[in-house]
């Protein structure tokens, strides 16, 4: 239960993190595409989701919608926090995809997006790799090529997700300015930093909520603190040598990129890799996010840099770093060969296939009817202003605000001023020859 409760964070966290990298007239927007993903990835899950990544299959791909509809048939059960504890995977994934179209993004089509691409995307993959589907244990896939090892969601959750970014951004387009307008620089960095402070911390759960054992705990839990931690200092060194600044900004995405990498791996991994593997997540994150500016696609905050790549170096590390498990071989580094290599790779294909062509079709259709992207006059103005008639900041509004700290002293000052202008007045009354003197005198 705690674990579920610090995945679930995570997405008011994301909210923060993404909210204080876009403009300002665009924050509120970006927070609420978070927050929304919560309530229709709730009532998604309760309804039809959970039920599609567990039990009998079809065809191995996703499970039966209406098998435990409701989760009716999952009260009484432990099962039933089981289903809770998976919804905030499936919340979390779509709520990253949103940061790539920041800033240009119509809410209605996002949520219209959401509960489409979980049904279609995320709850077979889900089913696949961890309900029993294709990519189980014991699964065609991995009957075939092998295992395959994705303990908390590097294909699932990171690679289906960074897919469908990239695919969303080349529907949407660039934002207008995108790599010219200086203001389109993060506006918030204490936000950036506080939504990556509490992503961490959340991450916890995320990784270590499905520990079977205290001693597989205690290596997540150390992994989940040591890869991101070694990503941090290395994407802070390249900064620093492409660049010539270490930056806040590169310090919290340094974090994200690690806690990516060693999503998949947390569990079958020694600490000593998991420095290793953060170390080149981490470095190669960064140089990934500039690839944006060279192929001129527009991935607002880094989703397709950070979570595509790091899911990618993580999944993929693992047919070189796995540990051996109950005397069969592990990664090539440990003597196992390619076997574990080749069935990452099988992995990472089927998720990019799948999340990529499924997120081409739902993106489109909405693109072409109700329609993805804002006004360009919309835009420019703020998307907070236009979708959701709200500004993230109302400094303006403090200068008629009718609340003073020091109201008992204007009050006072006031009343003097009027009890002057009054003896002003009276006086003025008695001496008419003097009144244009003694009025410019009491207005003074």
């Amino acid at each position: 239960m705690f674990s579920a409760a610090l995945v679930l964070l995570m997405t008011p966290a994301l909210g923060l993190f993404y909210g204080g990298m876009t403009r300002a007239k665009a924050s509120l927007n970006m927070i609420m595409m978070s927050f929304v993903s919560a309530g229709i990835v709730g009532v998604v899950w309760v309804l039809w989701g959970y039920s599609m990544t567990t039990g009998k299959g079809v065809l191995g791909v996703f499970g039966d919608p209406f098998a435990n509809f409701g989760l009716a048939k999952l009260m009484g059960s432990p099962d039933l926090l089981k289903a809770g504890f998976s919804a905030t995977f499936a919340i979390i994934t779509v709520a990253l995809i949103s940061g790539a179209i920041a800033d240009r993004a119509k809410f209605t089509a996002w949520a219209l997006f959401v509960p489409v691409w979980i049904t279609v995307v995320y709850c077979p993959l889900a089913f696949m790799v961890w309900g029993g589907g294709l990519m189980s244990a014991g699964g065609p896939v991995s009957s075939v090529f092998g295992q395959v090892i994705d303990f908390a969601g590097g294909t699932v959750v990171e690679i289906s997700s960074g897919t469908a970014a990239l695919v969303l951004v080349l529907i949407l387009g660039n934002r207008h300015g995108f790599g010219k307008d200086p203001a389109h620089r993060p506006h918030n960095i204490p936000f950036v930093m506080l939504g990556a402070g509490i992503l961490w911390f959340g991450w916890f759960g995320f990784n270590a909520g499905a520990a079977t054992t205290v001693e597989q705990a205690g290596l997540i839990w150390v992994n989940t603190l040591a890869a991101p931690a070694a990503a941090m200092l290395s994407w802070l060194v390249v900064e620093k040598i492409r660049h010539g600044h270490p930056t806040s900004l590169g310090a919290a995405s340094g974090v994200v990129a690690g806690l990516v990498a060693i999503t998949p791996s947390c569990a079958n991994v020694s600490p000593l890799a998991a420095v290793g593997l953060g170390l080149v997540a981490g470095a190669a994150c960064c140089v990934f996010v500039d690839l944006k500016y060279k192929f001129g696609f527009d991935d607002s905050l880094d989703v397709v840099g950070v979570h595509l790549g790091g899911g990618l170096i993580g999944t993929l590390a693992l047919g070189f770093i796995a540990l051996p498990v109950d005397g069969q071989a592990g990664g090539l580094f440990y003597g196992g060969g390619l076997h574990q290599l080749i069935a990452q790779i099988v992995a990472v294909l089927i998720t990019v296939a799948l999340s990529g062509l499924a997120t081409a079709v739902i993106g489109l259709a909405i693109h072409k009817t109700v329609g993805f992207r804002v006004s360009h006059e919309a835009e420019v103005a703020g998307v907070d202003r236009s979708e959701h008639a709200e500004t993230a900041y109302e400094f303006d509004g403090l200068a008629h605000s009718r609340f003073n700290p020091f109201g008992h002293h204007v009050q006072a000052h006031q009343a003097h001023a009027s009890a002057a202008h009054a003896a002003a007045s009276h006086t003025a009354a008695a001496q008419p020859a003097h009144r244009e003197h003694v009025k410019e005198d009491s207005f003074a």
